[in-house]
């Protein structure tokens, strides 16, 4: 994300929760038009909340809210019940949870607060069809319990995520897409590792979810000390495509170790793999992870073939 130079407006009452259900957050609706004007109809919500594709890999500068935008301050944790809400341009001191339906929140940034619990800057785990577009994740008081989104039913577009122990614990139907997940804080005790080093992840998906696709990312743990994977995944039907991916252990881990079976429907393809992991090893597949596509992955200094996947458990 680029500095944001624009003015901060403290929006007063906005502490707690809220009774509203986040309806104070949400943009105004749009004045219906006259009947009878000309014009083709407005397009559909979807087409809406869905920005142009990034030309080049995504970076600082590609990602996050927009150079020049008004944030208004939202002070407190925030709980998102109503439906069919656009918040734009809030700057959250405090972790926000969406279990409303059809929430969008566009050029907006997550910071979260001091806490010894788990928590996600943004969680929306509860909710159904979450959009973020052009938002930043950053913890404003980094912790090994902060993660900077938990997600479900979400789709993620041009977010500049850092900070976070993981960036995004990615659970069912979950899409992100032109995005920047980079500089993961990293700390010698975690009490989720029985007192160990915490186990940051780019992104992680655990037994019993599916659907998670990952497309046109920046992943980059190389700028993370004792990274674990750019993903490390125990869901079915993931989908890795034309990222830009580095760093961790093994970049890509799918293990199905957890699962009570195979692991299937893994796709990757199209990727450009660095050559900072610990070991020589694009991508690690546990012996009964099974790839329905490999294809087109290289590296990204020589263009040429990555090697096949390590395969053990």
């Amino acid at each position: 994300m680029p500095h944001l130079t624009a003015a901060l407006l403290v929006a007063a009452a906005l502490t707690g929760c809220g009774s509203d259900g986040g309806r104070s957050l949400a943009d105004p609706p749009a004045a219906p038009k006259p009947a009878g004007s000309p014009g083709s109809p407005e397009p559909a919500a979807r087409s809406q909340e869905t920005p142009p594709a990034l030309a080049g890999y995504p970076n600082a500068d590609s990602t996050g809210v927009p150079t020049g935008t008004r944030l208004t301050v939202v002070t407190g944790d925030q709980t998102i019940s109503a439906d069919n809400l656009v918040i734009t341009g809030k700057d959250f001191h405090g972790f926000v949870t969406v279990t409303g339906s059809n929430v969008t929140f566009r050029d907006c940034v997550f910071r979260g607060r001091a806490t010894d619990r788990n928590a996600a800057l943004l969680d929306t785990e509860r909710g159904r069809n979450t959009v973020v577009v052009s938002s930043d994740f950053a913890p404003s008081h980094p912790s090994a319990t902060v993660d900077d989104l938990w997600t479900k039913s979400t789709r993620i577009y041009r977010a500049d995520i850092r900070g976070g122990v993981d960036g995004v614990k990615a659970n069912s139907h979950t899409l992100i897409q032109d995005s920047y997940i980079h500089d993961l804080t990293w700390f010698d005790r975690d009490p989720n590792q029985n007192g160990g080093p915490t186990h940051n992840d780019g992104v992680q998906s655990f037994a019993g979810e599916r659907d998670v696709t990952l497309r046109h990312n920046t992943i980059d743990m190389s700028t993370t000390k004792q990274a674990n994977a750019a993903l490390q995944t125990s869901a079915h039907d993931t989908r890795v495509l034309n990222n830009l991916l580095d760093g961790g252990a093994c970049v890509l881990n799918f293990d199905h170790t957890v699962l009570n079976g195979p692991l299937t429907g893994i796709e990757v393809a199209g990727n450009r793999f660095g050559r900072h992991s610990a070991y020589d090893c694009p991508i690690l597949l546990s012996t009964r992870s099974i790839m329905t596509r490999n294809e087109g992955n290289v590296w990204d200094d020589t263009g040429r073939p990555i090697p096949p996947p390590e395969r053990h458990d």
